[in-house]
């Protein structure tokens, strides 16, 4: 399992993010994001803009389960982030973060099919 505060982290001091809601859409719409995080009790028309730009450049979207205080205390920010971009990875795992749940889901159609 990935811990996502430590990838976050690293990718803040070797890679590159943008936080925020219109840096991350922006990011989304010219494909130069690489993942987007998304908190959950993100406004409902922030979530629903972000899906449907990623889905158009074919960037993976990853929910993050706690509020948008928490995302922005993993960013060590004293305000909240309802929304952020990874623009590089830096010397982070934090893409193997959506390619776990990914495979998760994938089992779990799988297992539907059955």
């Amino acid at each position: 399992m990935v811990d996502l505060a430590r990838e976050l982290r690293t990718v803040m001091r070797t890679g590159k993010l943008v936080i925020g809601f219109k840096k991350t859409l922006n990011a989304c719409r010219f494909g130069k994001a690489k993942l987007i995080i998304v908190a959950l009790n993100a406004p409902e028309h922030i979530k629903e803009d972000i899906m449907y730009y990623a889905k158009l450049s074919k960037i993976p979207v990853y929910l993050y389960p706690g509020s948008s205080w928490d995302l922005g205390a993993l960013c060590r920010k004293p305000f909240m982030v309802s929304s952020l971009a990874i623009l590089d990875p830096g010397e982070s795992n934090i893409m193997s973060l959506v390619e776990t749940s990914e495979e998760s889901e994938e089992e779990v159609s799988e297992s539907a099919e059955h």
